[in-house]
């Protein structure tokens, strides 16, 4: 066991005592607000443990950001719970709320008592944090180190106030790309998408794409992704945006929190200058992890939503599907009468992968899977015939989280391949070695090649 330290102790029991208040301030009883500040801590840490078990890490502040999306789209986070876990935070729901009703106390005074609780509290975690020791705590977004040194909630809630101490870098510069009139790149960020001999060994499944990609690509290799199983919109800022991990320091949790505020990095934002016309395409709701307003920030004049899709048929899964999404994008390539980037984001391999009649989980992601690769190969074969400049960089946003199969471990990277294809659909290959980009230098890279630098 791992001692917390002691300021961390003391934050935790300062946090503490603010819903103990809350409770005491509506329901005037003193054990059951003291059970039920206790019981919020417990579910807390349910919670966080059962995320660790999926996605390999911790709860984080910029978590608490998605509480709105966990209602909106329940599909995508309560998949991390078991069944009893789900089961108990059904039960605790309709709980708290008729308990603090049934132990109400009328008199006045425990009722005020919870009111000073709350602003005594509140005074003294204001006064503690501009204070050393906790001034000084939590100065580096290491999150793993710091949830064992001080513990999980006061974590949280240092890291939160970090964050709120970051300011907008200085406005990015344009840049001055090297274009052609009829030019295309196309980035396509592929939902779950991993080499199988990765994920489940060298018996895997072949991709026939990735691997016909490989021997034909400008550049290829691994893309060091930051989450596993999850927070796709960390892949997505780094290759949108291209700023580190490091120059983001705490906003690196959930850039898409702050993106608005970077929005001059975005890769059109910085081509607009050049002529170039960007589109974003994502058969979603685009208010999820404010996409709309964030890509209409960063620079893309046209956003394709889910309302251009017809809904997947009964036998093509819940979502629309990556064939539905070549052909959209293929669509957008042949009509561009400009300089264009497209960059998309698929949906159709969005886990949880659920056994169907006859199926394991592994066979379900396999053959969604296999979807995504003949997306690449649908796209490669368009863009030939096509038969104008074009750059293809096709990854993956993450690795699948399967219990059992597909646990978080220290291997976390995805495969990515860039296709480049001269005036005549010929592809333009590279020197053959493989690379490891993270997010961030795979955005680099694209500019480099726009700027006719690599």
């Amino acid at each position: 066991m791992t001692l917390r330290s002691l300021a961390g102790t003391c934050l935790l029991w300062l946090l503490a005592a603010l819903p103990f208040g809350l409770f005491l301030a509506l329901s005037g009883n003193l054990p059951v607000s003291a059970g039920s500040a206790l019981a919020l801590v417990g579910l807390f840490t349910m919670i966080s443990n059962a995320k660790r078990a999926m996605l390999g890490e911790a709860l984080v502040f910029s978590d608490l950001a998605l509480l709105g999306a966990v209602f909106r789209h329940p599909q995508f986070y309560f998949s991390a719970l078991t069944r009893v876990q789900k089961t108990l935070l059904a039960l605790a729901a309709p709980v708290v709320p008729l308990l603090l009703l049934a132990v109400f106390v009328p008199e006045l005074t425990p009722h005020l008592a919870g009111l000073a609780v709350i602003g005594a509290s509140a005074i003294m975690l204001r006064a503690a944090v501009r204070a050393r020791p906790w001034s000084d705590l939590a100065r580096q977004p290491d999150s793993e180190a710091d949830v064992q040194r001080h513990g999980l909630i006061p974590t949280v809630f240092l890291h939160w106030l970090r964050w709120r101490e970051t300011g907008d870098p200085h406005p990015a510069p344009p840049v001055e790309a090297a274009v052609q009139n009829d030019e295309l790149v196309i980035l396509i960020q592929c939902e779950s998408f991993a080499d199988p001999a990765d994920l489940f060994g060298e018996a895997a499944p072949s991709l026939p794409a990735l691997d016909g990609a490989r021997a034909l690509a400008w550049s290829y290799g691994k893309l060091a992704v930051h989450g596993f199983g999850a927070y796709t919109m960390r892949t997505e800022y780094g290759v949108l945006f291209g700023r580190s991990e490091a120059e983001l320091g705490f906003r690196r949790f959930d850039p898409f929190l702050t993106a608005t505020g970077e929005a001059s990095y975005a890769l059109p934002a910085r081509l607009n200058g050049a002529g170039w016309r960007s589109i974003f395409v994502h058969p979603h709701d685009m208010r999820f992890y404010n996409r709309a307003e964030i890509m209409a920030a960063g620079g893309f004049s046209e956003l394709v939503g889910e309302e251009r899709f017809a809904q997947p048929a009964a036998d093509e899964g819940r979502y629309v599907t990556d064939a539905a999404m070549a052909d959209e994008i293929l669509r957008l390539a042949a009509d561009a009468a400009c300089p264009t980037l497209i960059y998309a984001v698929t949906i159709e391999n969005h886990g949880p992968w659920n056994a169907a009649a006859g199926d394991d989980p592994r066979s379900v992601y396999l053959r969604l899977l296999g979807k995504g690769d003949a997306m690449l190969a649908k796209l490669s074969d368009g863009l030939r015939a096509l038969k104008r400049p074009a750059t293809l960089v096709f990854f993956g946003d993450h690795r699948p989280s399967i219990p059992g199969l597909c646990d978080p471990g220290n291997e976390r990277h995805t495969p990515f391949v860039v296709l480049r294809f001269d005036a005549c659909g010929k592809p333009v290959k590279g020197n053959g070695s493989v690379q490891t980009f993270t997010p961030a230098q795979l955005h680099h890279h694209v500019l480099d090649l726009l700027k006719g630098e690599c």
